[in-house]
């Protein structure tokens, strides 16, 4: 019996300097597996600053992707290319190792469409989230029907949401990319 009370109290004793161990201290935010995925803007003509503000805006909203613009000799998971169409892009949401394309189409940019957001909401379909049409301009990915006027660049909570959960896990490292999402009104 007193063998039996030995081992419990060691056992238990194991399992409260284990949880102390694991426990993260108060106040401090845990730790999170963040996906890196690198675009390259080499063919992105005059939208580049475009690109790199619509990449900042969804640094700057979820935690668990980042996107950065891809170094020299870096393979990118995502390239944009400038062409005279309209913005168009394959649906995501790419994983390291695979590789889906953005095309800025000049033609919704001499309509009068903001660049950046533009080039948010394209980023938007690499990340795996379909149009949302028609939507409000609060709507990141309600596209052109948020109206030339409409600047908003920032996805908002179910947007964030969403992309927060297609990254969720670094178990799924293949590339899902789909059909290609053209914006045309």
């Amino acid at each position: 019996m007193l063998h039996r009370t030995v081992a419990r109290t060691l056992v238990g004793a194991g399992a409260i300097a284990l949880s102390l161990t694991l426990a993260p201290a108060a106040g401090a935010a845990p730790s999170l597996a963040v996906t890196t995925l690198y675009y390259d803007d080499s063919q992105a003509a005059e939208f580049k600053s475009a690109v790199a503000a619509g990449a900042q805006s969804w640094n700057s909203s979820v935690q668990n992707v980042r996107l950065v613009k891809a170094p020299a000799g870096t393979r990118a998971q995502i390239r944009v290319i400038a062409d005279d169409g309209w913005p168009r892009a394959t649906l995501g949401p790419v994983r390291p190792g695979g590789q889906v394309t953005v095309w800025f189409g000049r033609q919704a940019v001499n309509e009068g469409y903001n660049t950046t957001r533009i080039a948010a909401h394209e980023l938007g379909h690499s990340l795996g989230l379909p149009d949302r049409k028609p939507g409000p301009c609060s709507s990141l990915m309600s596209g052109s029907t948020g109206g030339v006027t409409c600047t908003n660049a920032t996805p908002n909570a179910s947007e964030r949401a969403a992309v927060e959960s297609n990254y969720a896990s670094l178990a799924a490292t293949r590339s899902t990319a789909g059909a290609v999402v053209v914006d045309a009104p």
